[in-house]
C-alpha cells in the first residue's frame, strides 16, 4: 500500500513543470494595415464617417466559414488566429489549409490555441509550425504530454486551480485590417457543416480602427508568459518534410469536400468575393473591443474591474428601457438575479434566450440554471429556451433553426448598445476563463440583433417557460411551445427532454459547485 501511495505521489508531482526554455520572440501586429488591399478596399465604405469602424453581424454558419476563408485568401502580410478549439474535422482542417496556403505566399501566420482542446495533437501542430512562416503557441499548457488523457488527468489532480482556467477567446484577424470576433470556434458544428448536430452561433465581421484594438489584445496574449511555443514540447528541429505530409493530407480532404452538398451551397454565393474585394456591406459606427487580460488565468489575476463581465454589468445597470441577453449557458448567480429583478422593478424590460434541457450540450449547467428560473420568472424576466432542431445536408436553413444547441453570446441594451463575443453569462466566464467581445454603439446593428432574437424566440424555435401562478416562484412551471403539426401546446415538464437528460441535469446540478460551471 505504501508503495502504491509513493508511486501516486511521484506521478502527481514529478516532471509536472512546463518547459518554456525555447525561443519566444516578442512580436506585434503590422503598423500600417491601411497599406494592405483589404484595408484599402473596405475603406471606401468608411470615408464618410472618419474615426468609425465598419461592422456586420454574421449569424449564418456558412457565411462565417466563407468569411474566414476569404480573409485568409486576401491576406497579404499577416494572419492571427486565437481560438479555444480548432477541431481536426472537415471545416477546421480546410480553414487551416487556407492559412497554410497564405503562409506559402509569404504571409506571417500566428496561431494561438488553448491547450484544453489540443491534447494529442502536438505532432500535427509542430508540423504546421515547421513552416518558416507559421508559428504555433499553446495557451496555459498541460505539463504531461504523454500517456494521452491519463497525463492530463494527473495534471488536473496536481495543478487543477491553474488548469481549470482557460483561454476562451475567438479571433480571426487578417492584415490587422479585418477581424471576425464572436462565439464560434473552428469546427463543423460551428459552421452548420455537421450532419448530425450544429450550434446556432454569432460572429461580427469588423473593419477599420476597431481591428487595431483586437490586434492589441492578440499581441498581449501572444507575448504573455502563458503562451508557449509548440516546440517546447516537440523539440526545435521539426522535419520540414512534415509540412508537406500535413499539406498533402489537407489537400486530399479538400478534394473530397469539393463534391459535397455543403461545398456546392458555398459556391452558390458570392460572399467570399465580396469580402476579398471589400464590397460586403458593413455598418459604419463606433465600436470597441473588450477583453480580459491573459493574467486572469494566473493565481494573481488582475482586478475584476478590468474583466469583460464587470464592464458588461456597468452597461446593463445603466439600461433605461430594455435589456436582451443571449447566452447558451445562463447561470446568473445571486448577483445576477438581484440586477435583473431590479431592472424589472425600474420598468426595464428584460428578455433572456438560453438553451432548453433538450438542446443543451452541458446538462449540468442547465441544472444550475433551473435553480434561478422560478425567481426570474416571478419578478417579470421573460425567458426563452431554444428547442433542438436539425439541419439538412446542404446547410441551407437559417442559423436560427439549424442549431441543435444555442452557442451565440450577445447583449443588446436600449436598442442601441450591442455586445457580441465569446463570453457566457455564467460563473466560468466571470471567474475562470478569459473572454473577448466587440461593443457596438449602433441602432441599426441593434435592430438587426433584435430581429434575430425575435425570430429565435418564436414558438417555432423556442419554448417559453411560465409560472402556473404568476409571481409565485414556489409554484409549478409549464412551457408554451409549438408541436410538429403546428399547434400551440403547453408542456408540464422540460419539453422534449429524455428521462436521462432530466436525471443527469438534476443530479449533477445539485452537487457540482456553481463556480465550476
Amino acid at each position: 500500500m505504501r508503495l502504491v501511495l509513493a508511486l501516486a505521489a511521484a506521478l502527481l508531482t514529478g516532471c509536472a513543470s512546463v518547459r518554456i526554455d525555447v525561443p519566444r520572440p516578442v512580436e506585434h501586429a503590422i503598423d500600417d494595415p491601411q497599406e494592405t488591399a483589404l484595408a484599402r478596399n473596405f475603406a471606401a465604405q468608411l470615408t464618410a464617417t472618419p474615426g468609425q469602424s465598419g461592422v456586420r453581424l454574421m449569424p449564418s454558419g456558412q457565411e462565417a466559414f466563407l468569411a474566414r476563408a476569404a480573409l485568409a485568401h486576401a491576406a497579404q502580410s499577416t494572419l492571427d488566429l486565437q481560438y479555444y478549439i480548432v477541431a481536426p474535422d472537415t471545416t477546421g482542417t480546410l480553414l487551416i489549409y487556407q492559412v497554410l496556403r497564405a503562409a506559402e505566399r509569404g504571409v506571417r501566420v500566428r496561431i494561438l490555441i488553448d491547450d484544453v482542446a489540443a491534447g494529442g495533437r502536438d505532432a500535427d501542430l509542430a508540423a504546421l509550425a515547421a513552416h518558416p512562416n507559421v508559428e504555433v503557441r499553446v495557451f496555459n499548457p498541460f505539463a504531461r504530454r504523454q500517456w494521452a488523457g491519463l497525463g492530463r488527468v494527473l495534471d488536473y489532480l496536481g495543478d487543477g486551480e491553474r488548469l481549470n482556467r482557460r483561454m476562451h477567446n475567438k479571433l480571426w484577424i487578417a492584415d490587422n485590417a479585418a477581424a471576425l470576433i464572436g462565439g464560434r470556434n473552428l469546427g463543423d458544428a460551428y459552421f452548420n457543416a455537421d450532419s448530425q448536430s450544429n450550434f446556432a452561433d454569432l460572429d461580427v465581421l469588423a473593419v477599420g480602427p476597431v481591428v487595431a484594438e483586437a490586434s492589441r489584445s492578440f499581441d498581449e496574449y501572444w507575448n504573455s508568459e502563458w503562451a508557449v511555443p509548440i516546440q517546447a514540447f516537440t523539440g526545435l528541429h521539426a522535419d520540414a518534410g512534415e509540412v508537406q505530409r500535413l499539406q498533402s493530407a489537407m489537400e486530399a480532404r479538400v478534394g473530397t469536400f469539393r463534391n459535397s452538398d455543403y461545398a456546392r451551397a458555398l459556391r452558390a454565393t458570392d460572399l467570399a468575393q465580396l469580402v476579398r474585394n471589400g464590397r460586403l456591406a458593413v455598418t459604419p459606427t463606433y465600436a470597441t473591443v473588450l477583453y480580459d487580460p491573459p493574467a486572469k488565468v494566473g493565481r494573481n489575476a488582475a482586478e475584476p474591474a478590468a474583466h469583460v463581465m464587470s464592464k458588461l454589468r456597468e452597461a446593463i445597470e445603466a439600461a433605461r428601457n430594455e435589456v436582451t441577453l443571449v447566452s447558451p449557458y445562463f447561470v446568473p448567480h445571486e448577483q445576477g438575479i438581484s440586477l435583473l429583478c431590479e431592472l424589472q422593478r425600474r420598468d426595464v424590460h428584460v428578455r433572456v434566450l438560453t438553451n432548453s434541457l433538450a438542446s443543451t450540450d452541458v446538462p449540468v449547467v442547465h441544472g444550475a440554471y433551473v435553480r434561478y428560473r422560478p425567481r426570474l420568472l416571478a419578478c417579470g424576466v421573460q425567458l426563452y429556451e431554444i428547442r433542438p432542431g436539425t439541419v439538412d445536408s446542404s446547410g441551407t436553413r437559417s442559423a436560427l433553426s439549424s442549431g441543435v444547441s444555442l452557442h451565440a453570446k450577445a447583449i443588446v441594451v436600449d436598442h442601441r448598445l450591442v455586445l457580441v463575443g465569446s463570453m457566457n453569462l455564467d460563473p466560468r466566464s466571470r471567474l475562470s476563463n478569459t473572454e473577448i467581445g466587440v461593443l457596438i454603439d449602433s441602432e441599426s446593428v441593434a435592430h438587426d440583433l433584435d430581429a434575430w432574437f425575435d425570430a429565435a424566440t418564436s414558438l417555432d424555435h423556442s419554448f417559453k417557460p411560465e409560472l402556473d401562478v404568476p409571481g409565485d416562484p414556489s409554484g409549478s412551471l409549464s412551457w408554451v411551445g409549438r408541436s410538429d403539426d403546428g399547434l400551440v401546446v403547453r408542456y408540464g415538464s422540460e419539453p422534449l427532454a429524455s428521462w436521462w437528460q432530466r436525471a443527469v441535469s438534476g443530479a449533477l446540478g445539485a452537487v457540482v459547485p456553481e463556480d465550476w460551471l
